[in-house]
């Protein structure tokens, strides 16, 4: 242990190395009383943690810096107030306590969320420096994990393969990535693991022979072409050969490329010259060994949009043996292992559009060294925000989300209930902006209901239909209240609601829908008092209008008779040629009539009040007769039609005892239930004779006072 913190120290200046170790000793007072699952100190984990950012990665003294802060943070949050201000840099600080947060997440079912666990963590990682140490002390707990039991090693290693190996790809750390892919191989599959690694070693030094035997008739064709080379040979990881065994259907021997040869060429930065030396090699390997054509990868002539060059072809020798050669220059062969080729895209890897180009240039920004590649914004943070359920559950929303947004995402129902939350324990208000890594307890009530301005306070689709949805709803509802509660006080008030009658209800109170109005009532905004007044002020004006234009016309139709002797006297003779009663109407003794002079039928007789009354008086008022009722008429012959509507049946009977009470004649009566309507509403028509208006006022009168009786209508 202390061996490798002094390796550690050595690898940097003496003032970094200063800082270092101040925050070591920091660390080792904070964890003295931490352990492993071995009894050993815990101080072990962050030393090993250093160890592969500082030696294996090559990270800056910042980073290693921040590893042991980080630990000391975790186990002691009030550290900072407890140490003179700026004794760390505020970089430094920054790097811990994101470090802090990611060590937070504890994932409740990784493989159900392992998108969003990804992005929440390069979301912690506004310094790409955090994810390469989040990556680094992920391996450190892989290669000990035999320390911890069974269940622990079965959650870390399902959240190695889903979480941090992805990560590692994108960010082409691919040592890194190999290894925790072999470790995670070793616990998920240990039996294959075991005959995949005994079989590369069982094969160990036939391989190396063969490269040896490979190279050597290479070596003096290479150098008499002058051609300056390095060689690498990599052999393939045991789950990447596992993979391809299963990807192929074959066995261990059946894998042809269990390794790769590279050819790495010295050359002037030239693209010309470079791919000029590349083809000559290639022609040098293809003479000597027998090339399989369909298995040329040429990106020279086409390099990948990541960038990547090089020359892939899969050659045979004499006895069989096939294996890949790679040829590159110095310059492709360092964009390919600095990452800027982007590996994992031309393996054929898919990923999130933003979250990858995050990646790309936190690997780029990680190898330049430069600050100033440290202090872009990642867009991932402005994009998401992702929180927590109380239970654990990982939600992803939109940037700027609140608390409403988050309530509706869980559940509908508790959306439209919901009347603030918990976050981290801190009650707020429904409008509250959620951050990124929070806790979150809705706060509901039954009696809640959403409001229009809820509306302001939504960012996520789903919240706000469904807000307006229920503010529709909720309309509806308050209207056909509205409706049902004006209907029956119109039906109390024997009272009728006419399309013209609403139309002007609509136009008084501002309302531009019928359901706008009776929504209103439904919410008492409108006093249904108020409405009856209205009605009844209109029926009034509108009878008295009728009666205005029916005299002006009278006064207007003959000008030329004025006498009292210019009116048409009806007598008894109701019969006679000279006049008649038009039916449109049926005028009866006591109503104010006028005549009309028709073409076929002499004079017809009309109420003032006819419906057809105005049309006849402004367009034919030369056709107009004054007429008037003998005083001392006597007649009982006058035909009148009612319209009754009643909500029970029986009610039928009584209207018709009612008129034998006045012993007045019935010609015919009928009662039909309604079409369209109110179960138990019927309409009822009855035609009686009567002598004069009065005696017909007094019936329809006793009518109106009748209980079931809704309207009565004289027609």
């Amino acid at each position: 242990m202390y061996k490798k913190i002094e390796e550690i120290y050595s690898l940097y200046t003496p003032q970094e190395r200063e800082r270092i170790e101040y925050a070591y000793r920091l660390a080792e007072r904070v964890l003295k009383e931490k352990t492993r699952e071995n009894g050993h100190p815990f101080i072990e984990h962050p030393i090993g943690v250093a160890y592969i950012v500082a030696k294996e990665i090559g990270l800056t003294a910042d980073c290693t810096e921040a590893i042991f802060l980080h630990e000391a943070l975790r186990f002691h949050p009030t550290l900072l107030e407890e140490l003179p201000k700026g004794q760390f840099p505020q970089e430094v600080v920054d790097i811990a306590l994101n470090l802090n947060k990611i060590a937070a997440i504890k994932p409740k079912e990784t493989r159900l969320e392992a998108e969003n666990y990804k992005r929440l963590i390069v979301s912690f990682s506004s310094d790409p420096r955090v994810v390469i140490i989040k990556l680094a002390d992920r391996l450190e707990v892989m290669r000990n994990i035999a320390l911890l039991p069974k269940d622990s090693q079965d959650r870390k290693v399902a959240e190695t393969y889903l979480l941090y190996i992805p990560i590692a790809h994108q960010l082409g750390l691919y040592r890194l990535k190999s290894e925790l892919e072999d470790i995670f191989f070793k616990y998920s599959e240990p039996e294959n693991h075991r005959m995949v690694t005994n079989s590369l070693l069982a094969t160990e030094r036939d391989r190396n022979a063969f490269i040896d035997s490979f190279i050597d008739p290479l070596k003096m064709k290479l150098a008499d072409n002058g051609i300056s080379y390095t060689l690498k040979s990599r052999t393939k990881t045991a789950y990447s050969i596992w993979k391809k065994m299963q990807k192929q259907g074959v066995t261990f021997e059946g894998v042809a490329d269990v390794f790769a040869i590279r050819i790495i060429i010295d050359s002037p930065e030239d693209r010309e010259v470079e791919h000029a030396l590349c083809w000559k090699v290639y022609s040098i390997v293809t003479e000597e060994y027998t090339p399989d054509t369909k298995r040329l990868r040429d990106w020279l002539s086409a390099p990948k949009s990541n960038g990547y060059e090089s020359l892939h072809t899969t050659v045979k020798d004499a006895k069989g043996n096939v294996v890949e050669v790679q040829i590159r220059t110095r310059r492709m062969d360092d964009i390919a292992e600095n990452g800027l080729a982007a590996h994992w895209s031309y393996k054929g890897i898919k990923g999130d559009g933003v979250l990858t180009q995050w990646l790309n240039d936190v690997k780029e920004a990680m190898q330049s060294g430069q600050k100033s590649s440290y202090e872009y914004v990642s867009n991932i943070v402005k994009d998401d925000v992702f929180v927590f359920t109380p239970d654990g559950t990982l939600r992803r929303l939109k940037a700027d989300a609140t608390v409403l947004d988050f309530a509706f995402d869980i559940h509908t129902n508790l959306g439209l209930r919901c009347t603030g939350a918990k976050v981290d324990g801190k009650i707020v208000n429904i409008r509250e902006k959620l951050t990124t890594g929070s806790v979150v307890e809705i706060l509901s009530s039954k009696n809640q209901k959403p409001a229009s301005d809820w509306l302001n306070y939504v960012v996520t689709s789903k919240a706000r239909s469904k807000i307006k949805q229920k503010l529709k709803e909720e309309e509806l509802k308050k209207s056909k209240q509205g409706r049902e509660l004006l209907e029956r006080r119109l039906k109390n008030w024997k009272l009728e609601m006419t399309d013209e009658i609403l139309a002007a209800l609509c136009k008084k109170y501002g309302k531009k829908e019928v359901a706008a109005f009776f929504e209103a009532i439904g919410e008492e905004a409108i006093d249904v008092m108020e409405i009856k007044e209205f009605i009844t002020s209109f029926e009034e004006r509108k009878a008295e209008e009728a009666r205005l234009a029916a005299s002006k016309g009278f006064d207007e139709g003959r000008k030329k008779k004025s006498s009292e002797s210019d009116y048409l006297v009806i007598d008894g003779k109701l019969g006679q040629v000279g006049y008649k009663m038009a039916k449109c109407c049926n005028p009866i003794y006591g109503d104010e009539v006028f005549g009309f002079v028709s073409i076929k039928d002499g004079i017809k007789i009309h109420r003032i009040s006819c419906p057809n009354a105005a049309r006849l008086i402004e367009n034919f008022p030369y056709r107009i007769q004054k007429v008037k009722w003998r005083e001392d008429s006597k007649t009982s012959g006058f035909q009148a039609l009612l319209k009754v509507v009643i909500d029970d049946a029986s009610v039928y009977a009584a209207l018709l005892g009612i008129i034998n009470g006045f012993n007045i004649s019935i010609r015919s009566s009928a009662m039909i239930e309604r079409e369209n309507k109110s179960r138990g509403e019927y309409d009822v028509k009855i035609q009686v004779s009567v002598g004069d208006n009065k005696q017909l006022d007094k019936i329809i009168s006793t009518f109106r006072k009748t209980k079931g009786v809704v309207t009565v209508t004289r027609c």
